[in-house]
């Protein structure tokens, strides 16, 4: 069997990422295919850099942005704009030519950081949804509560827990001597799989799916209170009724946010679980097919943002503008009607 592998290599030289013993297959595309491809994942790049570089911009320029809820929004673009600018270039060379040509190092760092930003983004979104929770159904309480420094202790463990976790399986030899019995097979040369095992698979399940429900029943229990406050919302004074009302919408603004995520991630999440049980059998195809839609979240918080906030269409159109330059501009109230 080992000979066939290797006299089909040498016929078909294309066929394989290297002419070496165990290489891994390759998907050959045309080059107009292949132009295609580089040019819609350009992009996406473009728009996930761009769009989150505004919103870190946005949140630290403007003074009126500087609120502890707008931290976490600044915190979560940076972690997806870091996710285009150095995941998704070397992402997308392998998922066009189908083979990882740039070494074991970078093999390693690239898997690592492709795993911190998206542990990040979930980090973040569920300590959002906690925030929103605090000032829909406690708000009174919720200005002393939930502070800046509470804030900034969010965005530490948001960034400092999937880092060490990541870390501890990347860079140790954890999975290689103690979990060897669960790994599936030793990856073909130019796969870049590090972590092709069913602990991995079922690890990260729950890493996943736990934010997530703490997410939708913090949702479900804002939305039920919302509701009620909207009922209630001709007995209070106006000043009490704008407020109740700016929280609600901030509220549904990123309850969608969190509902696209899900959207995005659901379908490469129960697919790493399953594909564990059944010895990794979806095809390469597919499976770019998942990751990229995964990636694609990373895109969306922005453009969700320019219709549902009215700060940040205001934040954009003075960007864009020469008054950005002005010494009133960073002071300016945005959302004033």
């Amino acid at each position: 069997m080992r000979a066939v592998f290797i006299q089909s290599a040498e016929e078909h030289p294309a066929a394989f990422c290297y002419q070496v013993n165990g290489s891994c297959p390759r998907t050959v595309h045309t080059l107009g295919i292949q132009l295609v491809i580089y040019l819609a994942c350009a992009a996406g790049m473009l728009i996930i850099v761009l769009g989150n570089l505004f919103v870190a911009f946005a949140v630290s320029y403007f003074k009126a942005l500087h609120t502890p809820t707008n931290f976490l929004l600044l915190s979560l673009a940076l972690a997806d704009m870091f996710l285009g600018l150095l995941v998704l270039p070397l992402s997308t060379i392998r998922s066009v030519e189908s083979c990882w040509f740039f070494g074991d190092f970078l093999c390693r760092l690239h898997t690592y950081l492709d795993t911190l930003f998206c542990l990040t983004s979930i980090f973040h979104l569920c300590f959002i949804s906690i925030d929103r929770h605090c000032a829909i159904c406690d708000p009174l309480l919720y200005p002393s509560k939930f502070t800046v420094r509470v804030a900034l202790r969010y965005i530490l463990a948001g960034w400092g827990v999937p880092a060490t976790y990541t870390s501890f399986f990347l860079y140790t030899d954890v999975v290689e001597t103690r979990l060897s019995q669960w790994l599936e097979e030793t990856p073909c040369v130019g796969s870049c799989q590090l972590l092709l095992n069913k602990f991995w698979g079922w690890l990260n399940f729950p890493l996943f799916f736990v934010p997530c429900l703490i997410m939708i029943s913090l949702y479900v229990k804002i939305f039920v209170v919302a509701t009620r406050q909207a009922q209630q919302i001709t007995t209070l004074s106006n000043s009490l009724a704008g407020a109740a009302k700016h929280e609600r919408k901030a509220a549904k603004t990123l309850g969608i946010a969190v509902g696209i995520y899900l959207l995005c991630w659901l379908p490469f999440t129960i697919d790493t679980m399953v594909d564990s049980l059944l010895h990794f059998i979806t095809p390469p195809l597919v499976f770019d097919i998942f990751i990229w839609f995964a990636y694609f979240n990373s895109a969306c918080n922005p453009i969700i943002y320019v219709f549902s906030y009215r700060w940040f269409r205001k934040a954009l159109k003075l960007t864009l503008s020469q008054k950005l330059f002005s010494p009133q501009t960073r002071t300016v109230d945005l959302y004033q009607e």
